[in-house]
């Protein structure tokens, strides 16, 4: 595999054929695939998935570095959270970094919503079983929601959505160097490859919420790993980022808007 500082748009393997695929419950039917775990669209290097890697880390540490004294400073964290790896994917992918990004069909809405739905039950009765064992923090940027005024609440939801796709960007791109990474060098089956590679990325968000938590490793591994395992299902089953980002996006403005509710009640009581 060459170690150019461009990638080679040659793909090295065929698309998966049927057997190599999970069943429609988990993927859907047809000839999409991941991208650049195989060499389609393009190749990528070792250094190129390196660098594509450090790039989420990089944009994680503008995210929680860079002081943010209200939700309309955040927006700019929060862009670099995002802009940062799609920036460095283009460089390495050339135009080929929109493959992590597909059009939204109609059934991609509906899955957006299952998968949002059935993210809220696992991770509430997950929270109520951490809860019950090692006891719970709480997440100061829900306690503190629509506190700042009608400006900051407005900045607070368009920045979460920012935030949120650079979420999945943080997750998915592990998870695709991850599959490269055990199918292409260790020569995994692709099912293999999907799952190690699921398990070991939903431990990497796990791990990034820690400081969040309060290093509430029951809450962050369990709680957060296991909403994150569910999300990228939605990867998964679709290909399409939007489609774990709508889903992410359904479930945590959910939870934000049910807490903006809460806290103006309390206020005029």
């Amino acid at each position: 595999m060459s170690s150019g500082s461009g990638p080679r748009a040659v793909p090295v393997h065929e698309p998966a054929s049927s057997h190599d695929r999970f069943g429609p419950l988990i993927e859907r039917r047809g000839d999409v695939d991941f991208p650049f775990y195989n060499g389609t669209p393009t190749t990528l290097s070792v250094r190129q998935w390196v660098l594509a890697w450090a790039s989420v880390a990089v944009g994680f540490a503008a995210l929680v570095l860079i002081p943010q004294t209200d939700n309309v400073v955040a927006l700019i964290p929060r862009i670099l959270f995002v802009g940062i790896p799609l920036v460095v994917l283009a460089m390495v992918t050339r135009e080929h970094w929109t493959a992590l990004f597909r059009k939204v069909h109609g059934r991609d809405v509906l899955t957006m919503i299952g998968f949002a739905v059935l993210n809220l039950v696992v991770t509430s009765v997950l929270a109520l079983i951490v809860r019950a064992l090692f006891g719970v923090a709480s997440n100061e940027a829900i306690d503190g929601a629509g506190e700042g005024g009608a400006l900051d609440t407005a900045a607070f939801y368009v920045g979460t959505g920012i935030q949120l796709v650079g979420e999945e960007v943080f997750t998915i791109v592990p998870f695709l160097a991850l599959m490269y990474f055990l199918f292409a060098k260790a020569k995994m089956s692709r099912k293999t490859a999907i799952i190690l590679a699921w398990l070991l990325s939903a431990v990497w968000f796990g791990a990034a919420h820690l400081q969040t938590y309060d290093w509430n490793f029951a809450q962050a591994f369990i709680v957060i790993g296991g909403a994150r395992l569910v999300l990228t299902l939605a990867y998964i089953r679709t290909k399409n980022l939007w489609v774990s980002t709508g889903a992410h996006i359904i479930n945590d403005w959910t939870l934000f808007t049910q807490a903006i509710v809460i806290n103006a009640a309390l206020d005029t009581l």
